[in-house]
């Protein structure tokens, strides 16, 4: 059974004006420690953080431009949390480093990565489906579905753009791991692939013994890749089936609400209004 999500009523403008003295005070806020991050990089020639502060601080202003463009409302708990993850992963993250001086820091990252976009892409489908220019209706499910690929497929693009950078600018984004054992296969006499287990003892690199330093072989980023896109998923079903039930129950749902879009201007939602009122 297909269903046509009500959603929630468009704001008022005096709630509109309110929410963009909120966005405004927390995007100023961000964008001014983000500018002075960028004069101390100046000041101490690191041009590479330089472009991270200048991505930063467009990004920062991309949900503004995106509401005004759809005609659409960003709730405020969506635009800040999208704020706050713009400047953790971007300024304290690459720059000052939290990936490697905080554990587990690049993990919640993703994870909250897979929920908005899921988010995003929930929303971005929903749209269509309420409105009024098109005559198709999707299922809950597939709304779930759509909204659990698209967070997938940024996710893996995102893994090719820190793969790109490792290999073209010799950058470390796909963070290094010490392994201590690896699983392979060895071929056995009958011509048949065995699978062996290798326990690292010992380290050489370039005739060095680097047993002590490392501990053992050194991973170059596949499982800080699958971890990434782990820990994606998670956030991206957690979304997805919050994203379902809010649909299946016409909007009720207090949590997706929460990072669900009001369209503004609605067709039809004047008449609703009308209904309504009387």
């Amino acid at each position: 059974m297909f269903h046509k999500t009500k959603g929630k009523k468009p704001p008022t403008p005096a709630e509109i004006r309110q929410r963009v003295r909120r966005r405004m005070t927390l995007r100023g806020v961000l964008a001014f420690f983000v500018v002075l991050t960028m004069i101390r990089a100046a000041f101490m020639h690191r041009f590479e953080n330089i472009f991270v502060c200048v991505l930063a601080l467009i990004l920062l202003a991309l949900p503004s431009i995106i509401e005004k463009q759809l005609a659409i409302d960003i709730p405020p708990l969506m635009e800040g949390i999208i704020y706050c993850f713009i400047y953790a992963a971007e300024i304290l993250g690459e720059i000052n480093s939290f990936y490697t001086i905080i554990p587990g820091w690049d993990t919640m990252l993703h994870t909250i990565n897979g929920f908005l976009v899921a988010a995003v892409g929930f929303c971005l489908v929903d749209l269509f489906n309420r409105s009024e220019r098109f005559t198709f209706r999707l299922s809950p499910l597939f709304l779930a579905l759509v909204a659990f690929c698209f967070s997938m497929t940024v996710g893996v693009l995102w893994e090719f753009f820190e793969f790109t950078c490792d290999q073209v600018m010799h950058t470390d984004m796909q963070k290094d791991y010490v392994v201590h054992e690896i699983n392979s296969v060895s071929l056995n006499p009958d011509g048949l692939n065995t699978p062996i287990h290798v326990p690292i003892e010992s380290v050489i690199v370039n005739d060095e013994d680097w047993t002590e330093e490392l501990g053992g072989y050194l991973d170059i980023g596949l499982i800080d890749t699958m971890k990434d896109l782990q820990v994606n998923c998670i956030g991206a079903i957690a979304f997805s089936v919050i994203g379902f039930f809010y649909v299946k129950h016409r909007g009720k749902g207090k949590v997706a609400a929460a990072f669900i879009p009001v369209v503004l201007n609605e067709p039809g939602a004047e008449k609703e209004n009308d209904k309504e009122k009387q």
